[in-house]
């Protein structure tokens, strides 16, 4: 997403934890913030500072610890690529219409979120604060845990195999 809240698809040629290449469409200014979400790295965010016959690059900004999740998560993906390792994923990934939702914990206390990721047996959302995994949550009317933490937010596991009409009102 351009300064412009203009949207286009694009795709990473090069990455790491400073800097990020694009081939895109778009025709970003120099120095122009750009705001993208990377299947799975979440939400980067940077400025122009390379503009290419193909797209081009910008130098992400992120805080130290960002960039040690960064690091982290480029390393695995390139040594998954390299040893074949398959997706862990028991359910086809859905692309959610509607995003927004709401985060429920036990005690009552509710939170906005964004839904990044959804399938019938879990959600990854992004989310200001990190419950304690294992960590009872409801997503809309599911209710779930707490199974995992990443840069955006969280990884909640439904208590139940959710129906595709369950979802409708995300999809």
């Amino acid at each position: 997403m351009l300064a412009d809240h203009q949207e286009y698809p694009c795709s990473v040629i090069d990455m790491s934890p400073g800097d990020v290449s694009f081939t895109c469409a778009a025709r970003p200014r120099a120095g122009e913030r750009i705001i993208a979400y990377l299947d799975h790295m979440g939400r980067i965010e940077g400025n122009v500072v390379e503009l290419t016959d193909e797209g081009f690059a910008i130098s992400i900004n992120a805080t130290d610890r960002k960039r040690e999740k960064l690091a982290a998560q480029l390393t695995w993906i390139a040594n998954k690529h390299e040893l074949g390792l398959p997706e862990d994923r028991r359910h086809d990934r859905l692309a959610p219409r509607n995003t927004r939702s709401e985060i429920t914990l036990d005690d009552g206390r509710r939170y906005p979120c964004r839904i990044m990721d959804l399938s019938l047996s879990g959600a990854a959302v992004d989310l200001e604060i990190r419950p304690a995994l294992g960590t009872a949550v409801r997503l809309g009317n599911m209710r779930g845990r707490v199974v995992r933490h990443f840069l955006e937010g969280v990884a909640i596991e439904f208590n139940s195999v959710q129906s595709r009409e369950t979802l409708t009102e995300f999809l």
